[in-house]
């Protein structure tokens, strides 16, 4: 059943989001709980919607996953109290994993400990659709400067429901392969415009040097359904295997999903990255930013940090390249870190304050200028291109980024239909404990615990369980079959 979203509720005697200043949009930043691995998830823990410190200032929690463009948006919280000092945010910082997993459990049992959680365009449908998280569409087209048009069309739409935003993206992604340049014309290599899978085996294996601690490629390994099987998934799109067939059969041992996943476990023990199994998005941008690896197939995001000079010692040194494809023309995801209102906040003028600050065209500009252009969210918004500035700095990267999620569609990345949304996952509820069952399975390969074989052995049984309820009509509602146009 579903429930008809909220409206959104003025606190009292408050202007109405279109007429508050907005001069510089945003959230109060208060004090980072990056500690929160203890947070109870019991309702009324952690403080959530209580008035801190004095006089009417509002205290609003914020659930947050550690990556460095949020740990950006901490660093600048005093923007934000200039702006807007009637409102204290307090956030819950946690490594990816752990995050969606203590925000899906608080989101979906109505916990009310969090009055803005950091979802993506996997969550945001379904949530919609079960009444988790407020219509944001009315304060979007009410805040003064906001333009919610501006938002990069794909990704507008894979974060709306009936043709409204429930979550607005703070950077947007889909998936290509950066390789050292220096690295290449040292060695007299040279990289294919639009590579295959056997092209990257090539190159790694020529250009792999672990006595010197050099990997030819970093690829994912730590299990989790947003960690290794993300970019695993499009390897298994592109040799034409499916999570699922049409008619919800189970695939995970067809051959096409055999041959992907040998070929990626191969790859990454034979010329990847020490420590494989345990590496995820954070230890490969590690390694390659510190010009330990010739190549990285990995998120579009990853440019914020890569070309960042302050942390990064290969920026400027590196090319990107659609991601590698074997049947397909293309092979990328699409995906967007987005922020969002649980329906259960009792404080929801204030958390629209935090995200219309955090996902507005002038946040962007305020990380361009305090912390440098190259630390700029990318994928969000059209207009970040057309910032003379941040075109300067991107330009090795921002038409890749922009083609990549262009063609992030499943007629472009998969060999044959399938029933559900999504490319690097697959859109239905019980897709976040298979794919984190399936992440198990395939972390222990690439450790060398089991087979490849026996893993999807393994696998099969997992997929198969929830193939049954789908064939037996008991799935869940509110998910949609079809292809993603």
């Amino acid at each position: 059943m579903f429930r008809t979203p909220l409206r959104p509720r003025l606190r009292t005697g408050a202007q109405p989001p279109g007429r508050r200043s907005r001069s510089r949009p945003g959230p109060a930043l208060g004090v980072a709980l990056g500690a929160a691995a203890s947070l109870s998830l019991a309702a009324g823990c952690a403080g959530a919607g209580a008035v801190g410190g004095g006089g009417d200032t509002e205290q609003i929690v914020v659930a947050i996953v550690s990556n460095p463009q949020m740990q950006d948006a901490i660093s600048l919280q005093e923007e934000f109290r200039e702006q807007y000092p009637d409102v204290d945010v307090r956030f819950v910082s946690l490594p990816e994993n752990e995050a969606r997993a203590k925000i899906t459990a608080s989101v979906a049992t109505g916990g009310g400990e969090f009055d803005v959680v950091m979802i993506s365009n996997y969550e945001t449908p379904m949530w919609a659709a079960n009444g988790w998280i407020e219509n944001l569409q009315p304060y979007a087209d009410e805040t003064e400067g906001y333009d919610p048009d501006d938002f990069v069309p794909s990704v507008a739409e894979a974060l709306s429901y009936e043709g409204d935003l429930y979550s607005v993206p703070f950077y947007g992604e889909s998936s290509f392969l950066a390789y050292r340049e220096d690295v290449f014309a040292e060695n007299d290599v040279e990289m294919p415009e639009r590579p295959t899978w056997a092209d990257v085996q090539e190159i790694a294996a020529e250009l792999d040097d672990p006595g010197q601690d050099f990997s030819g490629i970093c690829l994912r390994g730590l299990a989790g359904w947003g960690e290794v099987m993300a970019p695993l998934s499009t390897v298994m799109n592109t040799y034409g295997g499916q999570w699922f067939d049409e008619d919800w059969n189970a695939r995970l041992d067809s051959p096409e999903v055999e041959a992907a996943v040998t070929d990626y476990v191969e790859l990454v023990q034979t010329h990847g990255q020490p420590g494989a199994a345990t590496s995820g998005f954070g230890d490969c941008l590690t390694r390659f930013a510190q010009g330990n690896a010739a190549m990285w197939y990995d998120a579009t995001s990853m440019v914020s940090s890569i070309e960042d000079p302050a942390s990064s010692t290969v920026a400027g040194d590196v090319g990107y390249v659609p991601a590698p494809v074997e049947e397909t023309e293309a092979a990328g995801w699409l995906y967007s870190w987005s922020l969002a209102i649980p329906s259960t906040s009792e404080h929801k003028d204030a958390a629209w304050d935090f995200v219309s600050w955090m996902t507005s065209p002038d946040y962007l500009e305020l990380v361009g200028t305090e912390l440098g252009w190259e630390r700029v969210p990318p994928g969000s918004r059209l207009s970040t291109y057309d910032i003379p500035e941040y075109a300067e700095v991107a330009q090795a990267y921002a038409e890749p980024t922009l083609t990549a999620m262009d063609e992030a569609t499943q007629d472009l990345t998969m060999v044959a239909p399938v029933p559900y949304p999504g490319i690097q996952f697959v859109g239905i509820p019980e897709f976040q404990d298979l794919g984190t069952r399936v992440g198990q399975q395939i972390s222990a390969a690439i450790a060398g615990q089991i087979t490849v074989a026996e893993a999807l052995e393994q696998s099969q049984r997992y997929a198969r369980t929830v193939s049954e309820s789908y064939q037996d009509g008991a799935a869940a509602t509110g998910v949609e079959n079809g292809r993603d146009s």
